[in-house]
């Protein structure tokens, strides 16, 4: 399928282009020994998905319906979803009901104490992006961490506005149908009757079980009887309960004013916070532009800065023209796959807050066909190079731990939904009268400093200022095939959620694998610094050594730990719907 239409950012034309050039010969500023370098790798990487253990004994499944579709992390909030479209509710309502539901139960990585980006198609062909994402508090400033990083995930100070309730809220008046309490009550329910532990809950719990055993406030949630909860205990959480009850009632304002917004912010203060009561008043969701590009005649609609669905845009355009469809899934086309990644992680050293960094029309650059045309000219089928040769301008910062959940709806309204908290249990700090977790987003930010092995600075794109919401990995998809819904899709895991959520689509539109396969099979990914490839363990040894012999160096997770997870729904050309929730997260969909 040919494209006919050029890529770009929804609301503005595309710039001349400024083609990049070629920078082999450039020197490394600062060389590492092997050994050295082997060692940081690999705590990079146990970092990276330290936390992203999976059950070698679950087996998911496509879940299929006839009239819609929900696919989230965890099996009972699919469950609530799909109730809420038989309520006769949208997309819309169906993925706030989600959300609010595995933000009780996956409460280690999503939450009302988070935010995050939601991509909405309506069943008339139009999109909305609502930015919910957390900004910085009016007291913050970009040398806040330099003395301490570690204070930007840990603690009061790493807490930045929450912006989910008010995500929501936006969505609900623009495209909701049922009453807004009703999205809230499954997630009540939840929360005050409480929910069984999974093993995948048992094995965060076990990851933070130190920190968790010294506070009378997480013990009462997660060690009632003094002992950690294990696969199969209840977890119950009536505060968070209670607090979820009122914002139903009451509406919104009652998280950003009243009691339980004084709650919050005397517990954070207490902890040697900066956010205050009017931090918490004056938040405001934002709609902002989508970005989208053609892949095959394909369009490909996602979001955009702060999110980093131009990454995603400017990856496929480079591989389009390789036809990779037509050759299939070969060692080749998996290289060039790894250099488009190394190319779009360089540009996504530029991005940053709009509002903050004005740089619109290298954006559009960035994502245009003119610009990959130029890229493939710099790529070499036969080898890979060090990670000058792609230009990036600045070092980049590491995202961590999210939710995404995707819906389909019977009239084809659509949304995919991106939260986080970014780290395991977000900043570690809970505020006992209400129960919200509060993120600790303030490590998204870029801190000045020292430049990295490749003489990259931090990114001042990215640096702390009041008011300003930090670059996020978030890249919700949603694509259409002649203007007919045809796949929502998003991912959770940090800096690894783009490549993943890229090799699920080039699965299911190139190598025309079923949906449930393109989302199990096993992935890769580059970001270009550090410069290695990451397999998953069931990567095959072959594609491993025909790396290597390009140049490129790999590393093979162990088997209990995973990349990303992609939860993902098709609507098919007969009507039918499918469902996949990745099963490296022991997921399972729902439809009906």
């Amino acid at each position: 399928m040919a494209d006919r239409e050029p890529s770009h950012f929804d609301e503005e034309s595309e710039p001349l282009l400024n083609a990049p050039k070629r920078e082999g010969k450039k020197k490394v500023f600062l060389v590492l020994t092997a050994a050295a370098g082997l060692s940081l790798i690999l705590i990079f990487f146990f970092c990276l998905v330290g936390g992203n253990h999976k059950d070698e004994g679950f087996k998911g499944r496509m879940v299929m319906g006839t009239h819609g579709g929900v696919a989230v992390e965890a099996e009972e909030c699919s469950n609530v979803g799909v109730q809420i479209l038989k309520q006769g509710g949208n997309a819309v309502d169906s993925a706030i009901a989600s959300a609010l539901c595995i933000g009780v139960i996956n409460n280690h990585a999503t939450g009302i104490g988070g935010g995050g980006f939601m991509l909405i198609r309506s069943p008339n062909g139009t999109f909305d992006v609502i930015d919910f994402r957390e900004q910085a508090p009016a007291q913050a400033h970009e040398d806040m961490f330099t003395h301490d990083p570690m204070l930007a995930q840990i603690g009061a100070l790493a807490i930045a506005t929450p912006g989910e309730i008010r995500g929501f809220e936006l969505a609900h008046q623009r495209h909701g149908q049922l009453e807004w309490h009703q999205l809230f009550e499954p997630a009540i329910r939840i929360a005050r009757d409480g929910f069984i532990a999974t093993s995948f809950m048992e094995s965060r719990l076990k990851l933070a079980e130190e920190w968790i055993m010294a506070s009378q406030t997480w013990m009462d949630v997660y060690a009632p009887n003094g002992t950690l909860a294990r696969e199969g205990d209840l977890i119950r959480r009536p505060a968070l309960a209670t607090t979820l009850e009122t914002i139903a009632k009451e509406g919104p304002d009652a998280f950003y004013k009243g009691p339980l917004a004084e709650s919050m912010i005397r517990t954070i203060q207490e902890n040697g916070g900066i956010l205050t009561m009017d931090d918490l008043s004056a938040y405001k969701a934002i709609i902002r532009p989508t970005a989208h590009t053609y892949y095959h005649g394909r369009k490909i609609t996602t979001a955009t800065s702060p999110a980093s669905g131009p990454v995603l845009l400017a990856m496929l355009n480079i591989l389009e023209r390789y036809n990779l469809y037509a050759q299939g899934e070969t060692t080749l086309n998996t290289h060039r796959m790894l250099e488009a990644f190394k190319y779009g992680y360089a540009f996504r050293t530029e991005m940053g807050d709009p509002a903050y960094v004005h740089n619109q029309a290298r954006m559009h650059e960035l994502v245009s066909k003119d610009w990959a045309s130029c890229v493939r000219q710099n790529l070499s089928d036969e080898r890979t190079f060090p990670p000058p040769y792609y230009q990036p301008k600045y070092d980049h910062v590491e995202a961590h731990g999210t939710m995404h959940l995707s819906v389909v709806d019977e009239a084809d309204g659509a949304v995919a939904l991106t939260s986080t908290m970014n780290l395991l249990f977000g900043s570690r700090l809970m505020d006992p009268t209400t129960g919200v977790i509060f993120n600790d987003q303030m490590d998204d930010f870029s801190i000045p400093g020292t430049p990295n092995m490749f003489g990259l600075s931090p990114s001042k794109n990215n640096y702390v200022a009041p008011g300003k919401r930090p670059l996020s990995s978030i890249t919700p998809v949603i694509v259409e095939h002649d203007k007919a819904l045809e796949l929502v899709l998003g991912g959770s895991g940090g800096s690894l959620i783009t490549t993943s959520v890229m090799q699920v689509l080039l699965n299911a539109l190139d190598y025309d694998k079923d949906l449930y396969t393109a989302t199990e099979s096993p992935r890769l990914h580059h970001q270009l610094i550090p410069n290695i490839v990451i397999m998953e363990d069931d990567a095959n040894f072959r594609l491993m050594q025909t790396l290597n012999d390009r140049g490129h160096q790999t590393f093979v997770l162990p088997p209990e730990l995973h990349v990303s997870a992609v939860q993902s729904v098709q609507r098919f050309p007969n009507g039918q719907v499918g469902a996949v929730s990745d099963p490296r997260k022991n997921g399972l969909a729902a439809a009906y």
